[in-house]
């Protein structure tokens, strides 16, 4: 049996908080509740439990819930390749 594919996250800079990654996907409806969900140990960061909410992603890792969905972190196309005027 294979494991599902996760969705793409794209990130607009170096990285994104954990919390903020959260809440974006629409697992939590605010930061605080993100918070809440992270600090509760039921967020995974690359296969590992997480309970900082301030946990940096960089492009490669892979964030979820423990009940289930996964995203991995990526750079968004076609970021930063419009010539400087």
């Amino acid at each position: 049996m294979t494991e599902p594919t996760p969705s793409p996250f794209f990130l607009r800079g170096d990285y994104v908080t954990l919390a903020h990654a959260i809440k974006a996907v629409g697992l939590a409806g605010s930061g605080g509740e993100a918070k809440h969900l992270v600090r509760g140990g039921t967020m995974r960061v690359n296969g590992q439990v997480e309970v900082q909410p301030g946990r940096k992603l960089r492009a490669g890792d892979r964030f979820g819930a423990e009940s289930g969905g996964e995203w991995i972190v990526a750079v968004e196309p076609n970021l930063g390749t419009a010539d400087a005027v």
